[in-house]
C-alpha cells in the first residue's frame, strides 16, 4: 500500500447529496416548528434573524482564521431559547437538515475502498468543511461512521478548507507522516489547495458537484480521476492502494 494515511471529504467525495436552504417550505415548516415550541415565529422573521446570527457568529471569529467556520448549533439556539437544551438543539439540526435536503447517497464502492485500507493497515480519516450538527448524523445513517479513525469538521475547529491549520489540527493530534499520508477530495480549490500547503499528496475526484472542470494539469493534484464520476476502487486499487 502506498500510504499509511487515507484523509478524506465528506460531501461530494463520499457522498451524493444535495440541499435547497432557499426553498420557502423549509422556512414555513421549521418557524412552525419553533411555534409549537414556544418561540413563535413566521418563515420571514425566521429567515431574516438565522443569516443575521450567522454573521454575527462570522464576525466574532473571522479574525483568527484565514477560513473561518461557524458553528451552526449556536445560532439555533440563539432563535430557539438559552434554556434549551443541547439535546433539543441538536433534534432541531437534525429537523432543519431534513427539511432541507433533497437526497443524499453513499457512492458504492465507498465502503469496499475503506475495508481495503484498513484490511492492510491504513487509517481513514475524514477532514470536512461542514456542520457536525448535520454532517455526524449523515455519517452514521450512511452506515460508515465506524469506519473512520477520527473525524475532524470545520465547525468543530472554527477553521475551514483550504486553511493549512485545519489539517494540521489533524497532523498534529495523530503526529502523521505527510509523506505517508494523502488528501482525497472533489474540490481542487479547498481539497487539493490544502494538501498543496501542506506538502502532502492528494487525489482528486471529479463529482457531480465538483467546480467546473478543468485541466488537470491545472488541478495540482498527485493523481486524478475526472471519469468515473465518483470514487472507484478499481482506481484507488491501481492508484493509491
Amino acid at each position: 500500500m502506498k500510504y499509511d494515511n487515507y484523509i478524506f471529504d465528506f460531501y461530494g467525495t463520499l457522498v451524493d447529496i444535495k440541499t435547497n436552504e432557499r426553498k420557502a417550505s423549509l422556512w414555513q415548516k421549521t418557524a412552525a416548528i419553533l411555534t409549537d415550541m414556544g418561540v413563535p415565529y413566521d418563515a420571514t422573521t425566521l429567515k431574516k434573524d438565522y443569516k443575521q446570527f450567522a454573521n454575527e457568529e462570522l464576525e466574532a471569529i473571522k479574525a483568527y482564521h484565514a477560513k473561518p467556520e461557524i458553528e451552526l448549533r449556536k445560532v439555533f439556539r440563539k432563535l430557539m431559547s438559552p434554556w434549551c437544551s443541547d439535546e433539543m438543539i441538536d433534534q432541531f439540526a437534525i429537523t432543519f437538515r431534513v427539511l432541507s435536503r433533497e437526497y443524499i447517497t453513499l457512492y458504492k464502492d465507498v465502503p469496499a475502498i475503506f475495508d481495503e485500507i484498513h484490511k492492510n493497515g491504513g487509517k481513514v480519516f475524514l477532514l470536512s468543511n461542514a456542520q457536525s450538527c448535520f454532517t455526524v448524523p449523515e455519517i452514521k445513517s450512511m452506515g460508515i461512521y465506524d469506519m473512520f479513525d477520527d473525524i475532524f469538521i470545520s465547525s468543530d475547529m472554527e477553521c475551514a478548507k483550504p486553511d493549512p491549520n485545519f489539517i494540521n489540527m489533524l497532523i498534529r493530534k495523530h503526529k502523521l507522516d505527510i509523506g505517508k499520508s494523502i488528501m482525497i477530495g472533489n474540490d481542487y480549490t479547498s481539497d487539493i489547495t490544502i494538501a498543496n500547503a501542506v506538502g502532502m499528496d492528494s487525489l482528486y475526484i471529479h463529482t457531480a458537484t465538483s467546480p467546473a472542470i478543468i485541466p488537470v494539469k491545472s488541478i495540482s493534484a498527485t493523481y486524478a480521476d475526472i471519469k468515473n464520476g465518483e470514487p472507484a476502487f478499481s482506481f484507488f486499487k491501481n492508484n493509491i492502494l
